[in-house]
């Protein structure tokens, strides 16, 4: 009544203030929840890395941070998520490199003009690896084009993949990064350039690695966190696959034996032929 409990308790900590929070077991929910009453307008989760990206108004971010990030450290530390708080603006700014980006690369790789480049990126194609593979009747549904056109962005698109898979083939022998770790299931032509330029060339070597070596990890000091990054940081690599293909490696070398899928339980009939 008349928040008595929290006054108590108040008390007996010598006028310390007290937040009371909605607990969630959506962890976006309850990170929302820690923020109030700062107002925010999207988040967006990276379960891999323990992350979470709140976006809110220009003139909520000094509210939502606090005074020297005290708001933002407590509710990080209360969720248990690093959270990286950015403006409208802000999520604006970087959406539209990464559009620029996107149409940069689409330009250079299939050979087109900045109007089809921007086409392309604002259709939701992300990579050339999209282009390359999407149903043909996909990109002949944007409008100004046809099926003529969708078949010359795709086999574009895969002339450019062949010939970036040569450049990388190219490159791991350069780098002495042995044939044996192209047999590892996952591992792309690019990630084995990364491994190479960073001293793992055996599948020895690689089965020697940890998910932290690949994919970066965080560390948390004085209530700051400092992401690092690993061998195959942007590659669109989770910690999952990445432990799976560190597995994989140390089967292959002999270090563990490969997991054997429990058999099924003979029938009673069966035994009872027998």
């Amino acid at each position: 009544m008349r928040g008595s409990r929290v006054q108590a308790v108040v008390g007996e900590l010598q006028g310390e203030r007290i937040d009371i929070i909605p607990w969630s077991a959506d962890a976006a929910t309850f990170i929302v929840n820690a923020l109030q009453p700062a107002e925010v307008v999207k988040v967006v989760l990276d379960e891999d890395s323990n992350r979470i990206e709140v976006v809110v108004p220009d003139d909520q971010l000094s509210l939502a941070i606090g005074r020297r990030g005290q708001n933002v450290r407590l509710a990080s530390q209360l969720t248990g998520w690093d959270i990286d708080i950015l403006t409208e603006a802000e999520e604006s700014e970087r959406r539209q490199k990464e559009f620029d980006e996107r149409t940069r690369v689409f330009m250079k790789a299939i050979d087109v003009d900045e109007v089809v480049g921007r086409l392309l990126a604002s259709e939701g194609f992300r990579s050339v690896e999209d282009l390359a593979f999407v149903e043909p009747t996909e990109l002949a549904s944007i409008e100004g084009f046809d099926e003529d056109t969708a078949l010359e962005i795709q086999n574009r698109a895969k002339a450019y993949l062949e010939r970036v898979e040569l450049e990388n083939e190219a490159r791991r022998k350069e780098l002495g990064v042995a044939d044996e770790l192209k047999e590892v299931d996952g591992i792309t032509s690019e990630m084995l350039v990364r491994l190479g330029e960073n001293d793992v060339k055996t599948i020895e070597d690689f089965a020697g690695c940890v998910p932290d070596d690949l994919v970066g990890w965080s560390e948390k000091k004085d209530g700051e966190t400092t992401k690092h990054d690993g061998f195959l940081t942007g590659l669109d690599l989770s910690r999952e696959e990445a432990e799976t293909m560190i597995m994989a490696a140390r089967v292959r070398v002999g270090w563990i034996e490969a997991a054997v899928p429990e058999a099924e339980a003979p029938d009673a009939a069966e035994h009872a032929s027998q």
